[in-house]
C-alpha cells in the first residue's frame, strides 16, 4: 500500500500573537486551513498531531542564553526580541516550541514509514534564526532543529535542507556551514537586493562544510524560467552529487508575484514544479523521504494557492 502524505495544520499555532498590521500573522494559517479543506487536499492527507519540543531537542542548536532570553522576553510581555521583525507574544515561546517539536515528531513519523513525506503549515518560521539571535520574523530554526534530529537515526548520515524562500536561510545556512553532514541549498533573491544581505554564490561552506552550502541568488524580476534554471543547473546538480538520505524544504512562498516583501515573480504552478523536482531526487537517493516546512509567504491568495500546489506535488506519486 502506497504511504501518505501527513499536514501539521493546527490552531495551536494561532498563539503566536505578532499584533496588528505584522506581517507573519495568524492569518496566514487561517488562510491555509480554510482552501486546504475546501479543496479536498486535507482529506486527502494524514492529521499529524501538535508535540512540544524538549530542551534537548533545542539546544543541539541553539544555546541556553538564547532559550532563556526568548522564554523570559514573552513571559515579560515583550512585543519583540532582538529585532523589531521578531514580534512576540504571550504564548510565543510555548507556540515555538510546538513548531519544533512538531516538525520533529512529522520526521519521525517518515523515518519509521508511517507516512512518505510531510507538510508542516506550523509557525513561527525559523530560518533566519540564528543559535543565539532571533532575526526575521524566526524565534527557533525549526528546519536546522529536525535536521539535527534526522541524523540521529541508524539510516541517516547525510540530510539536504532545499530552501526556496525569496529571503536567504541565513539561520540555517551558519549552522551548518562548518558540517559535512547537512548540505543546505538556496535559491533566493540577490543579497544585494533582498534582506538579510546573505547568500552570496561565493558563500560555499567552510572547513569540512566546504562545498556543502549552495547559494543561487536572483535578481529582481526573477520569475519561473529563472527559478527553474536554477534547479536544473545548480540546485538538482548539487543533490545529485551530495546524495543525501532525507530532505527538508524550507518552503517559503514569498518569490511568489504578488507577494508584498520582495521582487521576484513566481507563479503558483513554479512550487508544484519545484516540489516534485525534488520529490524525483528524494526517490532516488532518499527513500522518498521530504519533510516541508512552512517559512514566508504573506499575500493570502498567493500563499494559499502556492500552498495547495505544493501539497498536491507531495500527494502525487
Amino acid at each position: 500500500m502506497a504511504l501518505e502524505t501527513g499536514l501539521l495544520l493546527d490552531d495551536c499555532f494561532l498563539g503566536h500573537n505578532t499584533g496588528p498590521g505584522h506581517p507573519e500573522r495568524a492569518e496566514r494559517l487561517r488562510a491555509l486551513k480554510k482552501v486546504l479543506g475546501e479543496s479536498g487536499i486535507r482529506e486527502r492527507c494524514v492529521s499529524l498531531a501538535v508535540q512540544e519540543a524538549t530542551d534537548e531537542q533545542i539546544l543541539a542548536i541553539h544555546t541556553p542564553e538564547y532559550l532563556a532570553r526568548l522564554r523570559n522576553a514573552c513571559e515579560r510581555g515583550d512585543r519583540y526580541i532582538d529585532s523589531v521583525d521578531s514580534a512576540i507574544g504571550s504564548d510565543s515561546y510555548l507556540t515555538a516550541r510546538h513548531a519544533a517539536g512538531s516538525i520533529i515528531d512529522a520526521t519521525q513519523h517518515v523515518l519509521d514509514g508511517k507516512i512518505r513525506n510531510a507538510f508542516c503549515a506550523s509557525r513561527p518560521p525559523g530560518h533566519h534564526c540564528e543559535r543565539d539571535e532571533s532575526m526575521g520574523f524566526c524565534l527557533l530554526a525549526n528546519a536546522a532543529i529536525a535536521a539535527t534530529y534526522v541524523l540521529q537515526h541508524p539510516s541517516v548520515d547525510r540530510v539536504a535542507v532545499v530552501d526556496w524562500d525569496v529571503h536567504h536561510g541565513n539561520g540555517t545556512q551558519h549552522i551548518f556551514e562548518e558540517s559535512a553532514d547537512v548540505m543546505v541549498c538556496n535559491v533566493h533573491g540577490h543579497p544585494d537586493h533582498v534582506y538579510p544581505g546573505t547568500g552570496y554564490a561565493s558563500e560555499t561552506g567552510t572547513g569540512a562544510g566546504k562545498g556543502a552550502t549552495l547559494n543561487v541568488p536572483l535578481s529582481p524580476g526573477s520569475g519561473d524560467d529563472e527559478y527553474q534554471r536554477a534547479f536544473e543547473r545548480s540546485i538538482l546538480p548539487s543533490l545529485e552529487d551530495y546524495k543525501p538520505h532525507f530532505i527538508i524544504i524550507s518552503s517559503g512562498f514569498d518569490a511568489h508575484e504578488r507577494d508584498p516583501l520582495a521582487p521576484l515573480n513566481l507563479q503558483s504552478e513554479s512550487f508544484g514544479w519545484m516540489t516534485r523536482r525534488v520529490m524525483e531526487i528524494a526517490e532516488q537517493l532518499a527513500g522518498g523521504r521530504i519533510v516541508s516546512v512552512l517559512e514566508g509567504g504573506y499575500d493570502l491568495q498567493a500563499l494559499s494557492e502556492s500552498v495547495c500546489q505544493h501539497v498536491d506535488a507531495l500527494l502525487s506519486r
